[in-house]
């Protein structure tokens, strides 16, 4: 069971042992990137401020109470996180591009993979687009698959006004990405 790893690991920093949290990191890392990638929209201040979350929450790691989980305490901090180096910093933000990966010749269904690359790439592109907060919350929620009570814990956001957020953001990829749907690929 997760928690019980976690508690497992948790407790040996708590008593003395800092090896032990890089259990923790090498865990929750993605998704720790993930958040603060959404929210900040560049690689390496998203790989910075993920760093400081996990010397933030080693050096917080004693006010762990454990009423939630270790993953919604580590991603409520790196949101938070986040949101404030944004506020901090309000530079514009990039949009990354999706890194080119080569093919080798003659694999069987090289059209099909690149075609599902592509759609990927799109979806990520439309998301991209979203205002910082919805893109988090549909990543969260759907590509991530956390559960709305837990998207509330990690930001602070009530239940109904994720779900409207949820909802928009839906109705907005959906306008984006209808020429999928249709399947109108062409640009």
């Amino acid at each position: 069971m997760e928690l019980a790893e976690d508690r497992y690991y948790i407790d040996k920093v708590k008593n003395g042992d800092p090896a032990s949290y890089a259990f923790l990191v090498n865990k929750y890392k993605d998704m720790v990137y993930s958040i603060s990638l959404k929210i900040l929209r560049d690689a390496d201040d998203a790989q910075d401020l993920a760093q400081d979350c996990f010397i933030k929450a080693y050096q917080q790691i004693h006010s762990f109470q454990g009423n939630s989980k270790f993953s919604t305490w580590l991603y409520t901090i790196a949101y938070r996180t986040a949101i404030t180096r944004l506020k901090e910093n309000k530079v514009s933000t990039i949009t990354l591009n999706e890194e080119q990966h080569e093919m080798p010749d003659n694999l069987p269904g090289q059209f099909e993979l690149l075609h599902a690359r592509q759609v990927k790439q799109q979806v990520r592109a439309a998301i991209q687009k979203l205002p910082e907060i919805d893109a988090l919350l549909v990543t969260l929620y759907y590509i991530n698959d956390l559960p709305i009570k837990e998207i509330e814990e990690i930001t602070g956001l009530s239940k109904p006004n994720v779900k409207i957020k949820l909802y928009r953001a839906r109705k907005v990829l959906e306008k984006d990405l209808r020429f999928l749907l249709e399947g109108n690929y062409a640009d």
